[in-house]
């Protein structure tokens, strides 16, 4: 099983235009996420999935694969479908969808969701992290998407909202998603051909497709949080978090 990392990256943000090539401590983002995740064990290759040149010429400045896209692609997954047909990868392959605003990603979650192929091979073509929430403002934040899964560690909804809401009181552990997915090629070319979910057009969340059509989602829960970048002010935060580290 060759195991291959690929990044999308967009330029076009409507709250955060040209958001990968943003410094961070004088390195583009991209940049950033692309070094973390080059220290993950168990890769074969590594690339950047983009249709904008900008962004191809920052990456092959700093001496990064790139494969580049179609700019018709309706999503992300549509972007990672177009790059492993162009890649050529087998359908027991392995791919890493890591999104190229979470410059502070650890590479030990990553090798987290391929040891779960490892471990649990043929049961299931799709995976993904979870990060038990320790900032209470988080909570109640729709851009920080909650999660809940099953005593196997089978997603069984991702929300807005917070999930589990307790009636009574709400001192329990309550889990957010971070935005690393792992699946084989094979269910990336299902994924890609699933028309779109109800819940996932009201939420906004593309990872409710696979729920509603009946798919698992295998969750690992990350001892590491990865903060995405979505308003320069995020930008900042990050900075801040590199000089404590």
């Amino acid at each position: 099983m060759k195991v291959t990392l690929l990044i999308p990256a967009r330029y076009g943000s409507s709250r955060f235009p040209g958001k990968p090539l943003a410094p961070i401590n004088g390195k583009p983002m991209i940049q950033h996420v692309y070094e973390r995740a080059s220290l993950a064990k168990g890769l074969e290759a590594i690339y950047v999935a983009t249709d904008d040149d900008r962004i191809k010429s920052a990456v092959e400045a700093f001496g990064g694969n790139v494969v580049m896209t179609s700019a018709e692609a309706a999503s992300g997954t549509d972007r990672i479908e177009d790059a492993v047909t162009q890649l050529g990868l087998a359908d027991e392959d392995l791919v890493i969808n890591l999104q190229g605003d979470q410059p502070l990603i650890d590479p030990i979650s990553i090798e987290q969701v391929i040891t779960l192929f490892n471990r649990h091979p043929g049961e299931f073509g799709m995976a993904t992290l979870g990060f038990e929430i320790t900032e209470q403002e988080e909570l109640d934040d729709p851009k920080h998407v909650k999660m809940v899964f099953d005593n196997e560690f089978n997603a069984l909804y991702f929300s807005r909202a917070r999930i589990p809401f307790g009636r009574d009181s709400n001192e329990h552990p309550v889990y957010k998603h971070l935005g690393v997915y792992a699946y084989t090629r094979e269910f990336v070319r299902t994924f890609a051909k699933l028309p779109l979910g109800r819940l996932e057009d009201i939420e906004k969340l593309e990872q409710l497709r696979a729920i509603e059509h009946g798919h698992n989602i295998k969750v690992a829960i990350s001892a590491f949080d990865s903060p995405e970048v979505d308003t320069p002010e995020d930008i900042r935060k990050c900075e801040q978090r590199l000089a404590v580290d």
